[in-house]
């Protein structure tokens, strides 16, 4: 079979491999569907992930069909359509202990420490799958992994349909944390550099856009918020600037949501934080989430198509990465297909 490494810094191969074979009794064999191209797939290509390890088969938000079953299987059967949970925790520290295995202090995500989804099948534990409605497209299915991320950053940011939030960054994360905080019932506010990310949001629901490259957006927070500043502020543009900004736009005994990678360090006073007795967490993968977000894709309560602009064979991998490095396309989702 045919799988996608990232062999080392921006050196990608379509590689043949044998196909994986079930091992013990609770295993599944899995051959992929569809997989997503997420930006930290494309970090691990530009060797600016702190997390990666080399050789890597990438792809986490991965999709496909039941092919085969280990005899002591279940939950799951033979021809049902499945999605991968890419979270790989121990069940004994201490953070799997008091129910955050999402942090588990040895943990693994799949196309990230260990081999994922771009490759035709896959290996996985029965308790790494989730069943799909057979009604849901493969493409759409995709994108419930990245819905797991928004449900997660609300949830972190202990998010209710009283609160306001601010969401910096209207790509394909921050429309979906937008579209987990319509769920909700909060108040909306996205920003973003590009005008159509914006123009998207409005039609996802967004209260208010703010073109941060045009518009003064402390003046505008502070104005909708009568010179308050807004209860939770998530930044999923995950610059130093973008982290230190957040500060200036979240209220007194607010939330701030972190979502980055980056390593450099931002300055930020503890004044900043003491003062206002701020809560600055962080927000990583998901937590058990993939239950709730299979049930809205499921019954069609959230339908993501419209987020995905551009679809292409697996083995056109070069051709995506060629579209998504050039900045004059406009771009949101992009999805691999494994049916050639």
């Amino acid at each position: 079979m045919k799988s996608i490494k990232v062999t080392e810094p921006f050196k990608i191969e379509i590689c043949d491999v044998e196909k994986p074979e079930i091992r013990t009794g609770k295993e599944v064999l899995v051959k992929v569907k569809a997989a997503g191209v997420c930006g930290s797939d494309m970090h691990i290509y530009h060797g600016t992930s702190p997390v990666a390890t080399y050789p890597r088969v990438i792809g986490h938000e991965v999709v496909g069909i039941v092919e085969e079953i280990g005899e002591d299987v279940s939950k799951i059967k033979s021809g049902d359509h499945v999605i991968v949970d890419p979270v790989v925790s121990c069940g004994k520290c201490y953070a799997c202990k008091i129910g955050r295995q999402n942090v588990c202090s040895s943990l693994k995500v799949r196309g990230v420490h260990e081999d994922g989804g771009y490759r035709e099948f896959m290996v996985v534990p029965e308790d790494s799958l989730h069943v799909l409605s057979k009604d849901l497209p493969w493409e759409e299915a995709v994108m419930i992994e990245p819905f797991t991320i928004g449900a997660q950053v609300c949830s972190r940011g202990e998010l209710t349909k009283d609160d306001t939030v601010f969401i910096m960054g209207a790509g394909p994360v921050g429309q979906c944390v937008l579209q987990v905080a319509k769920k909700i019932g909060a108040k909306c506010i996205i920003s973003d550099l590009t005008e159509s990310r914006l123009e998207k949001a409005r039609k996802l629901g967004a209260d208010l856009v703010i073109n941060a490259g045009i518009e003064d957006v402390k003046e505008i927070i502070m104005k909708e918020t009568n010179n308050e500043g807004v209860p939770v502020v998530i930044d999923a543009v995950c610059t130093t600037a973008s982290f230190e900004n957040a500060f200036d736009y979240v209220t007194t005994a607010g939330r701030i949501l972190v979502l980055g990678l980056n390593k450099k360090p931002s300055q930020i006073a503890q004044l900043n934080i003491m003062a206002k007795e701020l809560d600055v967490r962080g927000s990583r993968l998901h937590n058990n989430k993939f239950p709730e977000v299979v049930k809205w894709f499921n019954n069609r309560e959230i339908v993501a198509k419209d987020m995905i602009s551009h679809v292409f064979q697996f083995t056109d991998i070069y051709k995506a990465i060629e579209l998504i490095e050039n900045s004059s396309i406009e771009n949101q989702k992009v999805i691999l297909k494994f049916d050639y």
